[in-house]
């Protein structure tokens, strides 16, 4: 999948864990773990709720890159 993401290092900066970005955002640990992973894209909507709590551009924190 051509979707990369930053998310762990933002929520490491803003010190919580899984399941607490996951309260922050109004979804589960596990939809923030798969995230992570590169397992799920997160809606539009979604993408956005995280920059907003990472105080970011959601460009920072997720890149879309065409595979070749």
């Amino acid at each position: 999948m051509p979707l990369y993401n930053r998310l762990k290092e933002y929520r490491a900066r803003l010190g919580v864990n899984q399941q607490e970005m996951g309260a922050l955002v109004d979804t589960s640990r596990q939809t923030i773990s798969q995230i992570e992973r590169g397992d799920y894209s997160p809606s539009v909507t979604l993408a956005l709720k995280i920059a907003k709590v990472c105080d970011a551009k959601v460009e920072d924190i997720f890149t879309y890159e065409e595979d070749t």
